[in-house]
C-alpha cells in the first residue's frame, strides 16, 4: 500500500482542539514543510509534545508565534522568546518535563504502560500535584503517559509502505512518537520502493505509520 499524500492533505488532518506530537529536537529531524503550512492554516487551540518549541521563526515555533497553540508540554522552551513571553503573560500553559521522563511518558502510552517511575523532579515544582510512590524505602514520581491524536514526523528515507529510516540525530523523539499517537504522518526527504530499505535498517515499521509526505 502507497502512504503518500500531499502536503495539504497531510496539513489538513490536523484539527483545532488537537493533541499534536512534533518529533525532533530544535527543529532537526522535525516535519519542516508540514510545519511551515500549518502554520498558514489557521488551525487553532493545539496542544504541542514537544521536546522544545525550537525557534520563533522555524518549525513548530512558528505556531507558538501565531499563538495558534494553547499548551505545550516540553522540556525546555529557551531558543524560542514568543514562548515564555506567551507563558508569562498567561496566555500559553506550559507543562514542563525533564526530556528523559518526556521520552518515557511517550514511550509508555506506546508501549501501554500506566505510566513511570522515576526520582527525577522530586522537591521541584515538577512535582506539584503528583503521586509519590515509596518503593523499597525510595520515592518516586508517577509520571503518566502521553499519547497525542496526531504525530508529526521527520525522517530521512521512506519506503511506499512506511518503513522509516532516520539518519544521525534525526531519531530524537521520532520512533517513540510513531508509537504513541492515533494518526501517525511522516515528512520524508527520500521516498524508495518496498524492498529497498533492508529490515536491519528500519527505526520505525510500516505499521506505525499512516501517512507519508515527501516533495
Amino acid at each position: 500500500m502507497d502512504k503518500r499524500i500531499s502536503l495539504q492533505d497531510a496539513v489538513s488532518k490536523v484539527k483545532d482542539g488537537m493533541t499534536v506530537m512534533v518529533g525532533g529536537f530544535l527543529a532537526a529531524g522535525s516535519p519542516i514543510a508540514i510545519l511551515d503550512e500549518l502554520a498558514k492554516s489557521g488551525v487553532k487551540d493545539l496542544t504541542l509534545i514537544c521536546n522544545d518549541t525550537a525557534y520563533a521563526d522555524v518549525a513548530h515555533g512558528k505556531l507558538i508565534t501565531n499563538k495558534q497553540v494553547k499548551k505545550v508540554i516540553v522540556s525546555h522552551i529557551g531558543t524560542n522568546p514568543n514562548t515564555s513571553e506567551q507563558m508569562n503573560s498567561g496566555e500559553l500553559e506550559i507543562e514542563f518535563s525533564p526530556q528523559g521522563t518526556l521520552a518515557e511518558r511517550v514511550r509508555a502510552a506506546g508501549a501501554g504502560l500506566g505510566g513511570v517511575l522515576t526520582s527525577t523532579g522530586l522537591g521541584t515544582v515538577v512535582a506539584e500535584g503528583k503521586t509519590v510512590i515509596n518503593i523499597d524505602g525510595k520515592d518516586y514520581l508517577l509520571e503518566k503517559p502521553l499519547k497525542a491524536d496526531v504525530a508529526l514526523l521527520g525522517a530521512t528515507l521512506a519506503d511506499e509502505a512506511g518503513n522509516l529510516v532516520y539518519v544521525g540525530t534525526t531519531q530524537n523523539f521520532n520512533p517513540l512518537m510513531a508509537t504513541a499517537a492515533d494518526l501517525v504522518i511522516v515528512e520524508a526527504e527520500k521516498v524508495v520502493k518496498v524492498g529497498e530499505i533492508a529490515p536491519e535498517q528500519v527505526h520505525t515499521p510500516a505499521v506505525f505509520v499512516d501517512y507519508i509526505y515527501s516533495k
